[in-house]
């Protein structure tokens, strides 16, 4: 049978192998939610969900799913890990309502030898003994031979014996850990394509780790040598570096090899930001499939070959994950990147203000400024609203605050082409910036309009390197001035509107 006829199932051990991982566990509700997730929406073909015999809460959680999963008919797509102990882990999994047993043996002659310290035949009618008692009790039983990868390189004949021995046990999946991670990609195909040449009636699944940051590569060998499942977590949750990650594999296996994975690829970003939410372990924006910005296009150049014909756009488009494209604005962004996300706001402006919003972008980006979608009504605002009156520019301006005293301000600023410094205190950053000011604007020449209200808000859902925008009332004389201001720095934007304020002041001052 070709490749691309044939279906491998994954099984998900987020909630079992995931939990290794340093400082995560997640309690019973947080692992039904997740088990839910995976089986009902992403509809994942098998759901290792925990280790037998570990505590109370664990038990109540595992009760607590299959007795869902049984009303749902998908009770027998949940696996739990149990331990060659007769009949102490099978119970723990009957009492939960659960109906397949994981079984974890040795699978390499080192572990069996100084683990155990026993023989391969000792090991192996301990397993026998513990499977007859969970078929009688009605379970499905798979076994994992831990080490299995070690074990085949550096004792093969013990690995062969194991499996030949336990043929007719009543075994359903063979299941062969990396459990070090230590295998390559050709290791991978060679011994998995022997196991499978030598044992033609057995299923067989694979259990890669992320050691080398091989996981992926290795799920995809393993599936080219035949493998009839292979073992994922979600966002590589495991221990040391990790397990296989599902979104990788799941696609890898499908674009690539062309195998059915019968799963549904649109949970993919709902279910990552739910275990993420839940494990309190963070993936890194550039994480394939799932990553915050792996479906953002930075260069103006990618963007321009979009809009003129896809010509930066793969089989990984956001659409087939549920997820949205965009076009990061920064010194990288060119007309292109600026115009898709104008046309996705709806927001229509001349050639001449997307040149200038552009120039401003490009120079915040230089400042290392992050500039979001969210951001660019208050730029696009800030533009419309600028006029291009310089009577005042603000040239330097240092603040210093600290608790429980007064802010300190020292200003150095262009008052109609007249250079001129200023410092003075106040109750906070912006009420000392207005001191100083007004020591350069002196009244009666000047009449400085008093503050009506000071307005701040960010974009919503904006973060807190978000943009501020600062929207000020003053009173002048019998007419009120409302100005805007924008910056990630909440004094400077409304020291912004303060400037934009004494500009509008200082022209109509000359035009009279």
């Amino acid at each position: 049978m070709g490749l691309s006829n044939r279906r491998v199932l994954l099984m998900d051990t987020t909630l079992r192998d995931g939990e290794q991982t340093q400082s995560v566990s997640f309690p019973p509700t947080e692992k039904v939610s997740i088990a839910k997730a995976l089986l009902q929406k992403l509809k994942i073909d098998r759901l290792e969900v925990a280790s037998a015999r570990v505590s109370d809460g664990e038990k109540e959680a595992v009760k607590k799913l299959n007795d869902w999963a049984r009303t749902e008919g998908l009770v027998d797509r949940i696996e739990v890990l149990g331990f060659v102990d007769h009949t102490l882990s099978v119970d723990w999994i009957k009492d939960t309502g659960g109906q397949v047993l994981n079984l974890l043996a040795k699978g390499s002659l080192k572990h069996c030898a100084e683990q155990l310290r026993k023989s391969l035949q000792q090991h192996v009618a301990d397993i026998k003994q513990t499977v007859a008692y969970a078929i009688s009790q009605g379970l499905t039983v798979n076994i994992y031979l831990e080490d299995w990868s070690n074990g085949y390189k550096d004792s093969p004949e013990y690995v062969y014996d194991m499996v030949t021995m336990l043929q007719d046990a009543g075994i359903e999946h063979f299941m062969l850990p990396d459990t070090l991670g230590v295998m390559s990609p050709d290791e991978v195909f060679d011994s998995l394509s022997d196991m499978i040449a030598r044992f033609p009636a057995t299923k067989f699944d694979f259990h890669p780790h992320n050691d080398y940051g091989l996981a992926t590569a290795n799920a995809m060998f393993a599936a080219k040598a035949g493998i009839s499942s292979i073992h994922c977590t979600v966002n590589c949750l495991g221990e040391r570096a990790g397990n296989a990650s599902l979104a990788e594999v799941a696609v890898v296996l499908k674009d690539k090899l062309g195998m059915q994975v019968e799963i549904d690829e649109s949970q993919f970003h709902h279910i990552s930001q739910l275990v993420e939410n839940f494990s309190g372990k963070r993936i890194a924006d550039n994480t394939p499939i799932v990553g915050a910005d792996v479906f953002t296009q930075t260069s103006g150049i990618h963007a321009d070959g979009d809009k003129k014909g896809g010509l930066y756009m793969s089989a990984l488009t956001p659409e087939r994950f549920d997820r949205l494209r965009s076009y990061a604005l920064g010194k990288m962004s060119g007309k292109a990147s600026l115009a898709k996300n104008l046309e996705a706001m709806d927001i229509e402006l001349t050639v001449e203000q997307q040149k200038r919003l552009l120039d401003r972008i490009v120079k915040l980006g230089d400042q290392k400024e992050t500039i979001t979608p969210e951001d660019l009504p208050f730029l696009v605002a800030d533009l419309l609203e600028r006029k291009d009156y310089s009577h005042v520019e603000l040239l330097n301006c240092s603040i210093t605050s600290g608790l429980d005293l007064e802010s300190v301000v020292s200003i150095r600023v262009s008052i109609n082409g007249e250079i001129k410094k200023s410092s003075a205190s106040g109750n906070g950053g912006f009420d000392a910036f207005i001191s100083a000011m007004k020591k350069l604007l002196i009244e009666p020449e000047f009449d400085f309009p008093e503050l009506v209200d000071f307005q701040l808000r960010i974009p919503p859902g904006g973060q807190t390197s978000a943009f501020t925008e600062c929207v000020v009332t003053w009173q002048d004389g019998d007419r009120q001035i409302r100005t805007r201001g924008v910056n990630t720095n909440q004094v400077l934007a409304g020291i912004g509107a303060t400037l934009r304020m004494l500009n509008i002041k200082l022209h109509a001052k000359d035009q009279h």
